[in-house]
């Protein structure tokens, strides 16, 4: 069973930073994409920033700049390091993982996984 655990989420001034961690476990062959979603109170849940296994990145237009992903092959884990962070950040930030399992019987399969989120606050 593939588990997403995420960490590093809090309560932040304007300005200040935050670094998020995701780390997934559990069956994993492979893992290609990884990334981070947000969803604000009222509003619905947007990409914040994806990277492949190849490194590529995509950032949203409103943290492209600010924040940065980057990941750990060996440790299958995604990091999101934000700076400069404004109210307007202030989500539930998911983590994502695209990961190739293998299950006996089964064989091989592509899923899209999901973390159970942490919340990051920034006062103004």
């Amino acid at each position: 069973q593939v588990q997403l655990q995420e960490s590093g989420g809090g309560l932040v001034q304007a300005g200040g930073s935050l670094r998020l961690s995701c780390a997934a476990s559990g069956g994993i062959f492979s893992i290609n994409a990884m990334g981070w979603y947000r969803q604000a109170p009222g509003k619905q849940r947007e990409l914040v920033a994806t990277i492949t296994s190849g490194t590529s990145t995509n950032y949203a237009d409103s943290v492209r700049g600010r924040f940065t992903i980057s990941r750990d092959g060996a440790k299958n884990t995604v990091y999101l390091q934000m700076n400069s962070l404004k109210p307007e950040d202030t989500a539930v930030y998911y983590c994502t993982a695209a990961a190739l399992i293998y299950k006996s019987g089964s064989g091989y399969s592509l899923n899209d996984y999901w973390g159970q989120g942490t919340q990051v606050t920034v006062s103004s």
